[in-house]
């Protein structure tokens, strides 16, 4: 999946225009109305006060030229670049009110876009010697998605399925009304259906036991195995099944990793490791606008 795809113009232009109604602009920025004078053009610095990895300068510089804005955005810093605290992601240059009104909104976004996308990267860091990538899960803020998803692409992570619409992805709780003795033909069945009726980009199915393992390797049509908190050693047991029986499905870890566990569970051999903090425990960073 291609970042940049996640945040078409018109998508972006429509949230801008959402938020910033949501910040009251419609009816008026009575601060400064009341304190500033005649229009006149100016133009800030967007600085991070702390180290960070850049994302969402792009996508809102399309947006405020979508919107017609009085204010530019003018990118100092590839997404997905590292900066230092200090260093300096954008200029904001226009019109004073303008920029003033707007000025919240960008950092909200921009703050939390980096968030993500630093949070993601100490992941990728965490395993760069091992070949498993990191990917996100539904842990979403609602209606951030696609911001969210496009933040750990900068990151150096990769896209999991983007909703409930576009792959298969059969949980416990789907399981939980069926015996492993009957599971495999069941599987079977529901799989082949899902793909009959709809396009898919995967089919991945949860397992949190090595029986579990062993019957969803033999059902056809899976692309991944997930391994629901499964400690390193259980998952160094089920890569060898694995290799053993169906080399070509991926196995996923998932379930309580953290940075302090994810180079050992990166190093038991599985393929994808799915952490919802990326996008769960990402922390707003702190950018500032200067003049």
């Amino acid at each position: 999946m291609d970042a940049a795809a996640l945040l078409p113009t018109g998508m972006v232009a429509e949230d801008l225009d959402h938020w910033l109604r949501e910040d009251g602009l419609e009816t008026g920025d009575v601060t400064s109305e009341a304190l500033l004078g005649d229009d006149s053009a100016d133009s800030w610095h967007l600085v991070a006060r702390s180290p960070m990895v850049v994302c969402g300068l792009e996508p809102l510089a399309r947006g405020l030229v979508a919107l017609q804005c009085d204010v530019t955005l003018m990118p100092k810093a590839q997404e997905g670049d590292a900066l230092e605290a200090g260093g300096v992601l954008g200029v904001l240059a226009g019109d004073r009110h303008s920029a003033l009104a707007l000025e919240r909104t960008i950092l909200n976004i921009l703050g939390r876009a980096c968030g993500v996308a630093t949070l993601t990267r100490a992941y990728v860091n965490a395993v760069s010697h091992q070949h498993a990538v990191m990917t996100d899960t539904r842990k979403t803020m609602p209606g951030l998605r696609c911001w969210d998803k496009y933040a750990v692409m900068c990151g150096g992570g990769t896209s999991h399925r983007m909703g409930l619409h576009d792959a298969m992805l059969i949980k416990d709780n789907h399981l939980a009304a069926h015996r492993d003795d009957d599971l495999g033909p069941w599987l079977e069945q529901a799989v082949r259906q899902a793909r009959a009726d709809h396009a898919l980009s995967f089919v991945e199915v949860e397992v949190d036991t090595m029986a579990q393992l062993d019957i969803v390797l033999g059902v056809s049509g899976v692309d991944i195995i997930l391994l629901d908190n499964m400690p390193p050693d259980m998952m160094r047991q089920a890569v060898a099944k694995r290799d053993a029986i169906a080399p070509n499905v991926l196995l996923e870890a998932s379930g309580g990793i953290t940075l302090e566990s994810v180079r050992d569970v990166a190093e038991s051999g599985v393929d994808r490791i799915a952490v919802g903090a990326l996008t769960r425990d990402a922390v707003m960073l702190d950018i500032g606008l200067d003049a």
